[in-house]
């Protein structure tokens, strides 16, 4: 008889890159999202790039749950991204086995504060997404390693998180790196 293994998965980073999305793809349930509308208030704070039409944001967290075979069901944990909700990522982290780090290479500047929560503030094994926006690579892996000064044992992948295929195969990148570590 096989034994149903249950592990938590944060998916982190920064403002606008793609968490939402990303949970909501491979989400087997629907995905719990603690969403509010983006005012003219927060404009200054909440910055995008010009000609991005996200109209929500995220304010405490996603939730979803994918079901990987007879032995493994993965729950899923979306960070918010903007800095005054970093607080909560040390709530989300906790008891999680691993992290999928999302980075969006058109703005990369977004993407170091997570890069370095997990590589310094973090007891996880984490890996490194480049979101495929529009499907397209717009630089290389090696180039965005180089950026982000990744460290080589930090695995670094590219994938469109809105194909729930792709963020499978992200999110069991994460399981493989998290069973190597523990390992090893």
């Amino acid at each position: 008889m096989l034994m149903m293994t249950s592990a938590k998965i944060v998916v982190a980073g920064g403002f606008g890159v793609g968490k939402t999305t990303a949970v909501g793809a491979i989400s087997e349930i629907p995905a719990i999202r603690t969403e509010s509308w983006m005012t003219a208030a927060a404009a200054q704070i909440d910055r995008l790039d010009p000609g991005i039409d996200k109209v929500t944001t995220t304010v405490a967290m996603d939730f979803g749950r994918v079901t990987i075979d007879d032995t493994l069901v993965l729950y899923l944990f979306g960070t918010p991204g903007q800095p005054r909700f970093w607080p909560m990522w040390d709530d989300l982290v906790r008891g999680a086995v691993g992290a999928l780090v999302l980075v969006d290479t058109n703005n990369l500047a977004n993407s170091f504060a997570a890069v370095n929560y997990f590589e310094h503030d973090a007891d996880v094994p984490w890996i490194v997404v480049v979101n495929l926006f529009h499907g397209v690579a717009t630089h290389e892996l090696s180039e965005v390693r180089e950026a982000l000064a990744l460290p080589a044992h930090v695995p670094l992948i590219a994938a469109d998180v809105r194909d729930a295929r792709k963020v499978a195969r992200a999110l069991l990148a994460v399981v493989d790196h998290a069973a190597k570590q523990a390992i090893g």
